[in-house]
């Protein structure tokens, strides 16, 4: 655990080989954007840089606003069979939509 913010085995290995793929960006970016049904949605992407506002967990970044929301939370990689999809668990949400992909708090 670190910053209060847990990233699983499972996570940190999909996460390299993610950008390992994508070769040009360094960092897995974590966003929160306000979005979906619930209220906030989570937004995952590549970057090559960092802002100075980021908080930096080995390769994943995450903006202090969009911490603010997650703090305490576990990032984790879920392999269905019509989904692969990282997932954050966050125990500040106080609901969630029907598909997941949204919360509030």
């Amino acid at each position: 655990m670190t910053n209060n913010f847990t990233i699983t085995d499972k996570a940190k290995k999909k996460i390299e080989n993610l950008l390992e793929k994508e070769n040009i960006n360094k960092f897995f970016r974590i966003e929160v954007k306000g979005g979906g049904c619930s209220g906030y949605k989570y937004h995952f992407s590549t970057d090559n840089k960092k802002n100075e506002d980021d908080i930096i967990l080995e390769n994943v970044l995450i903006d202090k606003s969009s911490f603010a929301f997650i703090e305490g939370s576990m990032l984790d990689f879920s392999e269905k069979l019509i989904e692969n999809t990282f997932k954050i668990i966050n125990p500040k949400a106080t609901s969630s939509c029907g598909c997941g992909s949204s919360f509030s708090v």
